[in-house]
């Protein structure tokens, strides 16, 4: 492949393009008639990292509305905490579901 001399050593960038933020998703933890409000409240504290009274507040939506937001994250971290949630309600015997949504 031929080269130009007159750009060797020259770093080629595409001035007219700004970086783009990632996209955002939305968790949201699905109601159902199995999963206790206990270990919802436990998996929200421990994979997203919520506070006890914040943890309650989300597992009321879910009770109460069928769904609750958990959070909003990039795509890899919250295909991760999908999964987390998904691997720990099956270790516990529930069919505690979670899904995601473009933000």
């Amino acid at each position: 492949m031929p080269t130009n001399p007159e750009l060797e050593g020259e770093v080629l960038t595409k001035s007219d393009e700004e970086p783009k933020e990632p996209d955002e998703y939305v968790i949201l933890l699905l109601n159902d008639d199995f999963t206790t409000m206990e270990f919802v409240v436990t998996v929200i504290m421990t994979v997203f990292h919520k506070p006890l009274p914040e943890a309650t507040r989300i597992m009321l939506d879910v009770h109460k509305r069928g769904k609750g937001t958990v959070g909003v994250y990039s795509y890899d971290i919250a295909v991760t905490k999908i999964n987390q949630v998904h691997l720990l309600a099956r270790q516990n015997g529930f069919p505690l579901k979670c899904t995601m949504e473009k933000a």
